[in-house]
């Protein structure tokens, strides 16, 4: 498939059908509390949900899309390792909360593009009932109600989510991600990928997010974002989901993390 054959209506719905075989994995064992915790060699948690959850996915894609590669958290790259065209996955996004039962975690479903970066972005978050899903051109949808960025201009009258980590007082940025919430109406840290989806439902106006991210966290809620009419960048302003480092916005309030760059 080139880019000029990419039908996004399509990838899509493929896309969804990808994150209701993971739910249909993820969410017994999060509500039966039934799985065994490992430890990752990054000190992360990791269960048998993560790893059934993400090979029930490639296990479609490498049916269904032979000719595209996939990326997941787990097990890595598999499929069409040449081709432009990929998959990236995060089974769950959020495991110390499923661990804890907090209901925010989501797998994270993107379809991308070497050339065009992602093209297709689910979030589903079955603890939460909750589902947002864009595709390039299409818009962002969440629960399938379309999805529009505020237009909050002023970082005082905004709303902001901030995800403090041991990352950023390496960098020496800890005191001026203090300041930006200093500066805002309200801050509070909702995290992982639902402070981005609440940006893309205009719930909230910026959100900051962890260091040390991986694409796997990144490429789905960017489409979202994007499509919803937001901003999102790393901490330097640099468009893109390969950065250690995310920051999402209405647009109109971006600059204001410039003191992070």
């Amino acid at each position: 498939m080139t880019i000029a054959e990419f039908d996004a209506a399509g990838e899509l719905d493929f896309a969804l059908r990808l994150a209701d075989a993971a739910d249909a994995i993820t969410l017994p064992h999060y509500t039966n509390r039934s799985f065994n915790l490992d430890w990752k060699a990054n000190q992360t948690e990791v269960t048998e949900a993560d790893r059934d959850a993400e090979s029930a996915i490639a296990g479609l894609v490498l049916a269904e899309r032979g000719a595209h590669g996939l990326f997941g958290e787990e097990h890595g790259l598999v499929g069409a390792a040449d081709s432009p065209w990929r998959w990236i996955v995060d089974p769950i996004d959020g495991t110390s909360n499923f661990v804890r039962g907090i209901p925010v975690w989501a797998t994270l479903i993107a379809l991308t593009h070497a050339d065009h970066g992602p093209l297709v972005g689910v979030v589903s978050a079955p603890a939460m009932n909750r589902k947002w899903w864009a595709a390039k051109g299409l818009g962002a949808f969440a629960d399938g109600r379309r999805c529009q960025v505020s237009s909050v201009s002023r970082i005082d009258e905004a709303q902001v989510s901030v995800t403090f980590s041991k990352g950023w007082d390496a960098l020496g940025l800890t005191d001026q991600l203090v300041q930006l919430q200093q500066q805002a109406y309200r801050a509070r840290g909702f995290g992982d990928f639902w402070q981005h989806m609440l940006v893309a439902e205009g719930a909230i106006d910026l959100a900051v997010d962890a260091v040390g991210l991986q694409p796997y966290d990144l490429a789905a809620v960017m489409v979202v974002v994007e499509e919803a009419g937001g901003t999102f960048t790393d901490r330097k302003g640099v468009r893109t989901f390969e950065s250690n480092t995310a920051i999402s916005s209405n647009g109109l309030l971006h600059d204001c993390a410039k003191m992070l760059a």
